[in-house]
């Protein structure tokens, strides 16, 4: 065991037993399962990933109760990077990193980045927990899935994504890149 990397766990940031974000209370006890058995563990607690921002606003409308919450999304290159890093160095083994993108967003923010670079018209909607799960409905998806999507919305709402760390930059030598960088990287490569 001693030359063998540690097991890489990706999870959401805040990841708690008592998150408001689903899947973050099932990642918590993801990291907590792989600690007891007494593996080498990596954790990355990742923010919201930028490369998933546009799809947010499929016919232009970002729908979701987020309020004015702010969330730091993360390039998963970037992320990639950061893990390549922990598992090289064995100084991040037992270790829990939060991974961010370099700047804290509303989601009319972001609206408002997406229309600025693209030139599409994309706004925010404000959904109420009621109108979130209604507007989920045509998906067809389980009622697991659903939830997980809405309290997505609803843990930024609270301020449990408002995080910003040094992660990308102290591991990879390199700067997260921000939402508008990753615009213009996907537009300059289509």
């Amino acid at each position: 065991e001693q030359g063998l990397s540690p097991t890489l766990l990706e999870a959401y940031l805040n990841a708690a037993a008592d998150a408001t974000f689903t899947f973050g209370r099932d990642h918590y006890h993801t990291e907590q399962h792989l600690r007891a058995s007494g593996m080498r563990v990596v954790a990355l607690r990742n923010s919201l990933y930028i490369d998933f921002m546009p799809y947010f606003a499929g016919d232009g409308v970002i729908r979701g109760p987020a309020g004015d919450g702010r969330f730091a999304p993360v390039a998963r290159d970037d992320i990639a990077d950061v893990a390549v890093a922990a598992l090289l160095d064995p100084q991040y083994d037992g270790q829990t990193l939060d991974v961010t993108g370099p700047e804290l967003l509303t989601m009319a923010e972001v609206a408002a980045i997406l229309t600025e670079e693209t030139g599409r018209q994309v706004r925010f909607h404000n959904e109420t927990v009621e109108e979130a799960y209604e507007s989920r409905k045509p998906y067809g998806a389980p009622d697991w899935e659903v939830t997980g999507w809405v309290t997505t919305y609803l843990a930024i709402a609270t301020g449990e994504m408002e995080v910003i760390s040094d992660t990308v930059k102290r591991l990879t030598g390199h700067p997260p890149m921000s939402l508008r960088e990753y615009l213009r990287r996907q537009q300059s490569a289509a």
